[in-house]
């Protein structure tokens, strides 16, 4: 929220006295991204003697902008970002180094590059979590159980068909295991018979109708129909498989 201008002198000052990184916090998390970057440029284009040194963004989450915020620094001429694993940090958390990561992967358009090996961080992730007893929200990006778990059935059914409809990173890429589909009351019958598939229930259409009946029933009574679920579901309905 500082004045550029009077910004601009103190950066100035600072590269005088040595300093070789000038920190731009949005300590409060308060900024829209197109301020911040506005922001930076303006620091980029008029601080005498930045060539000297790197401009670098430190954001916070108070609005869920932090990494918004720091792309846009470093779309503008910031060319270090403070982050942290899980994006753990004062109130709501700082800039998450796995959703940077990602971005900068996935847009090559930015030309800009990490170095990180994006394979480490689910396990990093983790690490971090169980270290600090802090637990990672489930729909956390990235790094989340639910990144790559699908329980819609216009989603699973896609998904089943081409990952790449309905996931742009591939989870193997951040070492998740796989992507998950999760039985509910919302899926169809294309991921019941992905998942009867995958413990070796092989059913013609009409078994495969008369599973999925009895799997409604049995969905819309509890939250999630788990593996041991179906293996009763067939058990009960003396549904043929086939191979």
């Amino acid at each position: 929220r500082t004045d550029n201008e009077f910004l601009a002198r103190v950066c100035e000052a600072a590269i005088a006295a040595g300093a070789t990184v000038l920190n731009i916090p949005d300590t409060t998390g308060y900024c829209l991204p197109h301020e911040y970057g506005a922001k930076i440029k303006y620091l980029a284009d008029n601080v005498r003697g930045i060539e000297k040194a790197t401009l670098s963004t430190h954001c916070h989450n108070d609005l869920g902008l932090a990494t918004a915020n720091s792309i846009a620094g470093v779309s503008n001429g910031a060319r270090q970002i403070e982050c942290t694993i899980n994006g753990v940090g004062e109130r709501a958390g700082n800039t998450a180094l796995e959703e940077v990561v990602m971005i900068v992967r996935q847009h090559p358009g930015l030309g800009l590059h990490t170095g990180v090996n994006t394979r480490l961080l689910t396990e990093t992730s983790a690490l971090v979590s169980h270290l600090m007893s802090m637990t990672v929200q489930a729909n956390k990006a990235i790094v989340g159980a639910n990144a790559f778990a699908h329980s819609s059935g216009i989603h699973q059914d896609g998904v089943i068909k081409c990952r790449e409809t309905y996931e742009i990173i591939d989870p193997k890429e951040v070492g998740a295991i796989d992507s998950s589909i999760v039985l509910t009351a919302r899926s169809g019958r294309a991921a019941l018979a992905y998942r009867l598939q995958k413990l070796g229930y092989h059913l013609e259409r009409p078994a495969l109708n008369s599973a999925y009946a009895g799997f409604l029933q049995l969905a819309d009574s509890q939250r999630e129909v788990i593996d041991n679920d179906l293996h009763i579901l067939i058990e009960q309905h003396n549904l043929i498989t086939v191979s």
